[in-house]
């Protein structure tokens, strides 16, 4: 486990967004609640609550990573439209303590559905 810090610097914040999740024309997520997460240069990184997903449209995979700022990353598959988005989902769900903020929320990869963002 690595701490964050000057070499390594990771944010989290309230996202002031409004974000919707969609795989096609189905709403996979839809919060006002999202965390903003920046990590050293890498692209912010919106997480969002899992109260707020629909959780009956997705569905764990073997998948598994490690971060070693973050911790053990699961990923999950987006079941919609008659279509399977394969791992287009992580989350960490036993989060190093540092990164304890983003336990119970989902990230979702842009490149596999359409994360639509507006003013909060």
């Amino acid at each position: 486990m690595k701490l964050p810090g000057p070499d390594h610097p990771i944010t989290i914040r309230r996202s002031d967004k409004h974000v919707r999740v969609l795989a096609g024309d189905t709403v996979i997520a839809d919060t006002s609640r999202a965390l903003a997460l920046k990590e050293a240069s890498y692209p912010e990184v919106l997480y969002i609550p899992r109260a707020d997903t629909k959780l009956d449209l997705v569905t764990k995979t073997a998948r598994t990573t490690h971060c070693p700022y973050k911790g053990d990353a699961s990923y999950y598959t987006v079941n919609a439209g008659g279509k399977a988005l394969e791992n287009a989902i992580w989350s960490y769900e036993t989060p190093f303590p540092a990164m304890e903020e983003i336990r119970d929320y989902l990230a979702f990869y842009p490149d596999k559905v359409t994360i639509e963002t507006a003013a909060g």
